[in-house]
């Protein structure tokens, strides 16, 4: 017998397919004309943010991101170089979009610290994360053995300590091929 969880999980693999998507379209809409980080009541998607760490109980919340998609623009150099050399096009930035979400999420919510976040949308132009934060000074986080440990570390989104920043810096690697990852690239650059 399937348990809840395992039905919502299965109605997420492939979103578009199913009343999931037609939910989506009518959510997009809506999320469109919203602020980009909007603290939401529960999560969308209940399984996912179980598993990632999230309680329904005080300090902790959720908070949808919107992130605009693609590469970044430069500006165009007007001084002499080759067209290549340019480094206009096909400019993308260092860390992933589900990474920049959370660090926006954690500067508009100063006294919280990022547990973990996950996909719920995307459009053409945008793409829609929630990200899960912790009151670091709540009791009801402190006492609990899971969370006391993750409230520590201040400032973990923006030094990478989260599971989307370890695998920007490539700390999934493991084994050979991966001494030139750890402790990090810049320690370990030319070496």
């Amino acid at each position: 017998m399937k348990s809840a969880y395992a039905y919502i999980r299965e109605a997420w693999k492939n979103p578009w397919d199913g009343y999931v998507g037609e939910l989506m379209w009518v959510r997009l809409q809506k999320w469109r004309r919203e602020s980009a980080v909007v603290r939401i009541d529960r999560p969308t998607r209940l399984d996912r943010a179980r598993a990632l760490g999230y309680r329904a109980k005080k300090g902790i919340i959720v908070v949808r991101v919107r992130v605009r998609r693609g590469g970044r623009r430069a500006g165009r150099p007007n001084k002499g170089r080759k067209t290549k050399s340019l480094m206009v096009s096909r400019l993308t930035p260092k860390k992933s979009l589900q990474w920049i979400a959370e660090e926006r999420a954690a500067r508009k919510y100063p006294n919280m610290e990022v547990l973990n976040s996950y996909w719920v949308g995307e459009d053409g132009r945008h793409k829609w994360f929630e990200v899960i934060l912790i009151d670091r000074a709540h009791p009801s986080i402190l006492n609990d053995k899971n969370l006391s440990g993750v409230a520590r570390q201040r400032g973990r989104v923006f030094r990478g300590l989260t599971s989307t920043g370890r695998k920007s810096r490539g700390l999934r690697r493991k084994g050979k091929g991966a001494e030139k990852v750890r402790p990090s690239r810049r320690s370990s650059f030319r070496k």
